[in-house]
C-alpha cells in the first residue's frame, strides 16, 4: 500500500458503507481518510476495475510507484471537473482549470478552436478547453501518464439496452427501489448530519427533496411574473414538511455576479442559470454545508422537448444545445476556421449510437457532452467556489443503469416527458407536482439585457478592447442592434459573447 499514493480527490464515495466491508476499511475513520484509504485499497484490489466499484462522484489522481505511473480519473457521467496538461516533463491535474493556467511554466494561449465551438453550442464542449495545451479529462475516461507520453482510455459509456419485458408501471418500482437505496446511503453517513436541498417547481428536485433527508428546501426567485418558481417550490416543501428559504435575485445583483462567476468557473459558460445558481449557493451556504440538487434526469430520461423531436434522416443531432448556426460564428469571428465544424465533437459518438432508438441516440450525446460540459460545469464550479458540497444522487449510475433499460415508447405520453420517472414521483408527491410541465430553470436575463438600466457595462464590453481583437465589429453592433430592437431570442448569442469578453479580459 506504500506504493499507491493519492495525489488529488475531488468527490464524494456515496457506497463507503459497503466498500469499507470489502475492503477492511473501518467506516469509523474521518471522512477524508476513509475516501483515500477506500481509493488506494481499491486500486490493489481492482486497478483501474475500480471504477465499476464506486459510485458517486469522483475525480481523483493515483501514482503507483512500482509501476511508475500517474493513473487520473474522472466519475463516469463527469459530476466532478478534471483537466490535465504537461508542463515540462511533469503531468498537472486539477478539478480547476485556473490552477493548471497559473502553474509555473505554463504559457497561457487562446484556444481559437475552443471559441469557434463555444459559439455554436454555448459551453466549452468536447477534450479542448479555451487554452492552448489544457484538456478536459472526459466523463468515463482516465489518463495513464508514465513521465513521457500519455494515453487516455475510455473505461466507460451510456449504453441503451431496452427492455420491454416490464411495464411501465414496473419500471417505476425499479425506479423507486433506486431511488430508495441510493437515499438511504446519504441517510446513512453521519459524517454528514445535516444536509438542505434545492428545490425549483419540476418534478426531479421535488422528487429527492420528498425522497431525501434534507431538512430544508431552498429556492431563488424573481419580481419578473413567468419567471418565478418559488410559490410552486414553496407548497411542495410545505406538503412535506420541510423548511423553505428563498433567494430573491434583482438584476443589479445578478449582473455583479456575473465576472465573479466566469472568474471562479475557469472557462466562459453561455448558460445565464449559472449567475443565478451561484447566488442561490452563496445564500445556501449561510445555514448549510452539504445540499442536494437534482441534476441527470434530464439526460437519463428524456426531459427535454429536443428529445421528442424527430430529426431528418441526414441530420446529426448536436446535442440539446447551440445558440449560433456556422454562418453565424463565421460573421463575428476575425479569424474563423473552415476547418472546425459544429459536428466535429460529435460526430465519433453519433456514429457509434446509429442502429439505436432515436431517443438512445440523443440522450447518449447529451450525456456524453452537454450534461457535463455545461450543466456539471456550472453546478461542480459554482457550489465549490461558495463553499458548498453539492450532491446530485439521481446522477448515480445506478439510476442511470435503470432508465438505460426502460423503452423508449414508455417514456413520452402526448405532451408529456419522462412519464417512468414521474410515475415513480408520484409515490411520494402530490399528481400534480409529479406531473407538472417542465419549466426549467428561467432566468429573466433577455429581458435584464435589453434594460438600458443595466446594460451599458454588456454594451461597453461587447465593442470594447478585446472584442475588436477577436470580432467583426459590424457582425457584433448587427446583434446587439436586432436584440435591442425587439429580438428577444437573440439574447443567448449576446449573452455568450458577453461573458466570453469578461472571462478573456480577466485571464489574459
Amino acid at each position: 500500500m506504500e506504493n499507491i499514493q493519492i495525489k488529488y480527490f475531488s468527490g464524494y464515495i456515496r457506497n463507503f458503507k459497503k466498500l469499507c466491508g470489502e475492503l477492511g476499511i473501518s467506516p469509523d475513520l474521518g471522512r477524508e481518510e476513509r475516501e483515500a484509504e477506500i481509493l488506494k485499497k481499491a486500486y490493489a484490489k481492482w486497478h483501474m476495475d475500480m471504477m465499476a466499484h464506486l459510485y458517486g462522484m469522483f475525480a481523483f489522481a493515483i501514482w503507483d510507484e512500482k509501476l511508475k505511473k500517474l493513473f487520473v480519473v474522472r466519475d463516469q457521467v463527469g459530476q466532478k471537473q478534471m483537466f490535465y496538461a504537461v508542463i515540462g516533463k511533469e503531468l498537472i491535474c486539477s478539478g480547476d482549470i485556473n490552477e493548471i493556467a497559473a502553474a509555473d511554466g505554463f504559457e497561457k494561449r487562446l484556444n481559437k478552436r475552443m471559441l469557434q465551438q463555444y459559439l455554436f453550442y454555448g459551453y466549452p464542449i468536447g477534450e479542448e478547453t479555451f487554452y492552448e495545451g489544457v484538456f478536459k479529462l472526459r466523463p468515463g475516461h482516465y489518463v495513464e501518464w508514465d513521465g513521457e507520453k500519455t494515453k487516455v482510455v475510455r473505461y466507460w459509456k451510456p449504453v441503451f439496452e431496452p427492455d420491454a419485458s416490464k411495464s411501465a408501471d414496473e419500471w417505476a418500482a425499479e425506479i423507486e427501489k433506486t431511488v430508495d437505496e441510493i437515499l438511504s446511503e446519504e441517510r446513512g453517513d453521519d459524517k454528514l448530519p445535516y444536509k438542505e436541498s434545492f428545490l425549483s417547481g419540476g418534478v426531479d428536485s421535488s422528487y429527492l427533496l420528498a425522497a431525501s433527508d434534507a431538512a430544508a428546501a431552498n429556492t431563488v426567485g424573481y419580481e419578473e411574473e413567468g419567471f418565478d418558481e418559488s410559490s410552486l417550490a414553496r407548497s411542495t416543501a410545505e406538503y412535506l414538511g420541510k423548511g423553505f428559504n428563498v433567494k430573491m435575485i434583482a438584476p443589479d445583483e445578478y449582473f455583479e455576479r456575473i465576472p465573479t462567476v466566469i472568474d471562479k468557473m475557469g472557462q466562459p459558460l453561455g448558460d445565464a442559470s449559472a449567475v443565478a445558481f451561484s447566488l442561490g449557493c452563496k445564500a445556501v451556504r449561510e445555514h448549510a454545508e452539504v445540499v442536494y440538487s437534482g441534476e441527470g434526469i434530464d439526460e437519463f430520461f428524456g426531459g427535454y422537448n429536443a428529445h421528442k423531436r424527430v430529426l431528418p434522416e441526414d441530420w446529426t443531432y448536436l446535442t440539446c444545445s447551440h445558440i449560433m448556426s456556422e454562418e453565424v460564428v463565421k460573421s463575428l469571428m476575425l479569424d474563423f476556421d473552415g476547418s472546425v465544424n459544429a459536428v466535429d465533437p460529435v460526430k465519433d459518438l453519433w456514429a457509434e449510437v446509429q442502429g439505436q432508438s432515436p431517443l438512445a441516440q440523443k440522450l447518449t450525446i447529451d450525456i456524453s457532452l452537454w450534461l457535463e460540459g455545461d450543466i456539471y460545469l456550472n453546478t461542480d464550479r459554482t457550489s465549490t467556489a461558495c463553499g458548498v458540497e453539492l450532491h446530485t444522487p439521481f446522477s448515480d449510475l445506478r439510476l442511470f443503469n435503470v432508465a438505460r433499460r426502460i423503452p423508449s415508447e414508455y417514456q413520452f405520453e402526448g405532451e408529456q416527458n419522462k412519464v417512468v420517472f414521474r410515475k415513480a414521483a408520484s409515490s411520494k408527491l402530490p399528481y400534480e407536482a409529479a406531473f407538472r410541465k417542465k419549466v426549467g430553470f428561467p432566468v429573466p436575463v433577455r429581458k435584464w439585457l435589453a434594460d438600458e438600466k443595466y446594460n451599458k457595462p454588456v454594451e461597453d464590453a461587447l465593442f470594447g478592447e478585446a472584442s475588436q481583437k477577436l470580432f467583426d465589429q459590424d457582425a457584433v453592433r448587427d446583434l446587439w442592434n436586432r436584440f435591442i430592437g425587439g429580438e428577444a431570442l437573440l439574447w443567448n448569442r449576446v449573452y455568450a459573447v458577453y461573458v466570453f469578453l469578461l472571462w478573456y479580459e480577466m485571464k489574459f
